[in-house]
């Protein structure tokens, strides 16, 4: 495994980490204690170092699930965990100082510590990022020793952008992948400017840009992938990067075309490793088998300038224009 260091927070962490969203089961299916337990040993074994997860996961499971593992190991474990989306409605109105600090408090008590390393807001309505008082909470959390650090998980890059204005904002969580690219202009600049840690998420676009699906493919009831593909319950862009299912199958198509000899997935996330401004890929894996496939994706060869443009071609010709301007 290789290490980054994930912006000011000067964490040390593994470029391929673990997001926890579908960690113990598939999207829709019910949790599976053990399961997730072997995923997440898994992950350690093979020098995961930074596990983010979020009190919504499976209804705080997922973040009790982590607690149980870095109680039960002895390496250094970053855990990331995410507060803001239990608030109902969700509403920029909602969002307040006391609410935010007892979902800290109530995150705290699912891992069993004393300090969260990072807590990120999970994608508030875009008004929060305007309120100064939101972000100085943070600051006396800091000071009151709760958390180690304050990140963002955003759906739009100028939420990103907006959000790295406060001096408290470490971290930011964002989409980037084959089929997002736009975070590479001038986003990833300015987070570079500012040394804010980059955490990719849907690096494989909803599995997507893993190569397996077609037309046929179907997906459970409860699987976001049935039931959010026009932005019915939340961000269109969380679902297959909010690219037509369609469309980005035939964009597959060209890519396992100009890649053969390559998994379509570990090509996904390698593209992704290639660029220096990332801190680390958190690709969910709802198997052990998946999650090794995942972290051997490090450790292939690099994509070449010309190969890089291919997929660069592939993103312009087909998808771009459904959404390079959105998100």
């Amino acid at each position: 495994m290789k290490y980054r260091t994930l912006g000011k927070t000067g964490y040390s962490i593994s470029e391929i980490s673990l997001g926890t969203w579908q960690v113990g089961g598939k999207w829709g299916s019910p949790f599976d204690p053990n399961n997730a337990e072997r995923i997440l040993n898994t992950a350690i074994d093979n020098g995961i170092n930074f596990i983010d997860t979020a009190d919504v996961y499976s209804d705080r499971e997922s973040e009790k699930a982590v607690g149980k593992l870095i109680k039960s190991r002895s390496e250094k474990i970053y855990v990331a965990t995410k507060c803001g989306r239990f608030i109902n409605p969700h509403t920029n109105e909602n969002y307040t100082p006391q609410a935010l600090r007892g979902y800290v408090e109530k995150s705290l008590s699912n891992l069993g510590v004393e300090k969260l390393d990072l807590i990120q807001l999970h994608c508030p309505p875009p008004e929060v990022y305007y309120r100064p008082e939101i972000f100085e909470e943070f600051d006396k959390l800091i000071d009151e020793g709760k958390i180690g650090a304050l990140g963002v998980s955003v759906e739009k890059i100028e939420e990103g952008l907006k959000a790295i204005e406060y001096p408290n904002v470490s971290t930011v969580q964002i989409i980037f992948n084959m089929f997002r690219q736009r975070p590479n202009e001038l986003f990833f600049e300015q987070a570079q400017k500012k040394n804010i840690g980059i955490i990719v998420r849907v690096p494989l676009a909803s599995g997507l840009l893993t190569g397996t699906y077609s037309k046929k493919t179907l997906f459970g009831k409860e699987d976001h992938r049935s039931f959010n593909r026009n932005g019915e319950a939340f961000d269109k862009g969380e679902t297959f990067s909010g690219v037509n299912y369609n469309l980005g199958l035939q964009a597959v198509e060209l890519l396992k075309q100009k890649f053969p000899d390559m998994a379509l997935s570990q090509l996904a996330l390698k593209w992704i490793l290639q660029h220096p401004e990332v801190s680390c890929i958190i690709p969910g894996a709802s198997n052990t088998e998946q999650l090794t496939a995942n972290i051997s994706a490090s450790t292939i060869e690099n994509i070449s300038k010309e190969e890089m443009k291919s997929i660069r071609d592939i993103y312009d010709s087909h998808i771009r224009k459904q959404v390079h301007h959105y998100w």
